[in-house]
């Protein structure tokens, strides 16, 4: 005979055990149900009421990274091809839902979408939806990946190919505690 007492206690300690939470769980099951993740963060703050209105806006940090053989292997370029960077912070009113890195061919876009890019703090999702892109997972981590700040609590690696499968964009997304709490 079970007592109550007790199964209260071990799903109470479930998460702990397991090492994700059902909250965790659900924003794994909001990314995963979505190509753009500037729409998964999106319904994501609108459910869980964590902002109003609840937008997502990207906060840039103008800090340049090279553009390795890596990152232009995977975007399929040669090494002349040019390459813009956007570090940003996605936010949801005052919450850093994510911190991105975003490696993407400029010649790719158009003019349009480069100067809204690099001009204001709309999120490169937003932006770029009118190409009808679509997500490829290339590593998904609980925790943090090598260029994720400490507190992250789910990273992944991606590239976004266009409705006519040429790649736009390499983006590591490292997503903070502010998802869960």
């Amino acid at each position: 005979m079970r007592r109550p007492r007790l199964d209260r206690l071990l799903l109470a300690l479930l998460p702990a055990l397991t090492g994700c939470s059902p909250a965790l769980k659900d924003f794994e099951r909001t990314l995963a149900a979505n190509d753009s993740a500037t729409a998964a963060l999106g319904q994501w703050c609108e459910r869980r009421r964590l902002a109003e209105p609840p937008v997502i806006r990207a906060l840039s940090d103008p800090a340049a990274s090279p553009v390795s053989a890596i990152i232009r292997q995977n975007l399929e370029i040669s090494r002349d091809e040019p390459v813009a960077y956007r570090h940003v912070r996605l936010v949801c009113g005052e919450r850093t839902l994510s911190v991105a890195h975003n490696w993407y061919v400029p010649s790719r876009l158009t003019p349009d979408m480069n100067h809204t890019l690099v001009t204001t703090d709309t999120p490169f999702g937003k932006v770029v939806a009118p190409l009808r892109f679509q997500r490829e997972r290339l590593a998904q981590t609980r925790g943090a990946m090598e260029q994720c700040p400490q507190g992250t609590i789910l990273s992944h690696q991606a590239r976004l190919r266009t409705a006519h499968g040429e790649l736009i964009s390499l983006v590591i997304e490292c997503y903070t505690k502010e998802n869960i709490r």
